[in-house]
């Protein structure tokens, strides 16, 4: 289920007696946590009632075996029990589950797992929390391993990464609750700053409501490029642009723009490069809409949202293939310079301009 469904179902019936949180996303974990923390446990009875475990130091068959005990102290009790990955076979036993023998079926701590979920604990709700791993792209093969492990659990709550189009609704809905005004625009530069990870953007949000109070909760685009961390993006994809249009005194002057705004050239050559391999690929794959380089990019497990789409849509379109092959080899000639006995990186990113608008 995902963190909504678990929020409303907690909210109408019991808790279940055991649940696996699953997945790296973290500000919908901690609300979920919130809400069966209330739901199990009055804040009276938390001291004693609410119990912390890590894998990492005890084995799962040493939780299993707290859980069955009765405490003398609470009638009830909520056991989280953190690194729930390392209880996965390892080593050999791991081999063995690959090809296909049933090794979690011979480990004592699995057949446990196995026989508390026949027979919960009455009063104790278990969460295992894995939040390691995510649920595509090299993570994908772990978390089906994952959830084989813990397949006797039947309540599975999936914390994963928010889409680009749920972190515009995540941060549209926070910055109405914080009556902070925000424009599309601006939307769309907050999430691409803060890479759609729902608390950056909560985080940001609360810091632009503040700055915004003695305007009547008026946020411009700048005023984001400004406040928030990595929205110079916006700045080094104007280059781009600029780049593309062989405008050598508009991109001299926005990378001047970037050094005064403190930013890491080396970091900026990153990003630079990012945009010209990703829009070399759009090219190669005659990808024809923004919709088409999202869709790509995604089924390759590459984050992608909608701005950052649109920013490779238009590099690939407004660049030559050929420019985008001289830009990398320009990028890895910057990049050889940076890391050599040199005068400035601001005289690397000169050279870098001067010789893609020759």
């Amino acid at each position: 289920m995902s963190p909504d469904q678990f929020l409303r179902t907690l909210s109408k019936q019991p808790p279940e007696p055991v649940y696996l949180f699953a997945g790296p996303e973290a500000h919908r974990r901690i609300a979920c946590r919130a809400a069966l923390l209330d739901k199990v446990l009055p804040p009276d009875e938390r001291e004693e009632g609410y119990v912390r475990h890590d894998l990492d130091e005890l084995s799962l068959a040493e939780v299993i075996d707290d859980a069955r005990s009765m405490s003398l102290f609470a009638s009830r009790r909520l056991i989280v029990v953190t690194s729930a990955e390392s209880a996965l076979p390892r080593g050999r036993a791991a081999r063995e589950e690959d090809d296909g023998e049933d090794a979690p079926a011979r480990d004592g701590s699995a057949a446990a797992l196995a026989a508390y979920c026949q027979d919960p604990t009455p009063g104790v709700v278990l969460v295992f929390d894995a939040r390691k791993w995510e649920f595509e792209g090299d993570d994908k093969a772990k978390i089906e391993r994952l959830r084989k492990f813990y397949g006797p659990i039947p309540a599975v709550v999936e914390f994963a990464r928010l889409s680009p189009q749920d972190a515009r609704l995540f941060a549209q809905d926070r910055a109405a609750a914080g009556t902070l005004r925000l424009g599309s625009a601006g939307i769309d530069l907050l999430v691409e700053a803060t890479a759609a990870d729902a608390s950056r953007i909560a985080t940001e949000i609360e810091k632009l409501a503040l700055f915004a109070q003695a305007r009547g909760g008026k946020v411009t685009v700048d005023d984001i490029a400004a406040l928030v961390p990595n929205a110079q993006e916006t700045t080094i994809f104007n280059l781009v642009n600029a780049l593309a249009r062989r405008n050598r005194m508009e991109s001299m002057q926005l990378l001047d723009t970037l050094i005064r705004d403190g930013e890491y050239l080396p970091l900026a050559l990153t990003f630079l490069s990012g945009i010209f391999r990703m829009a070399l690929a759009a090219r190669e794959q005659g990808l024809r809409s923004t919709q088409d380089v999202q869709s790509f990019f995604q089924r390759q497990g590459v984050p992608m949202w909608r701005a950052r789409a649109e920013q490779i849509y238009t590099a690939s379109s407004r660049f030559p293939r050929e420019t985008l092959e001289e830009g990398l080899q320009f990028v890895f000639r910057a990049d050889r310079d940076m890391k050599s006995a040199r005068v400035d990186d601001r005289i690397v990113m000169e050279d870098f301009v001067l010789r893609l608008t020759r």
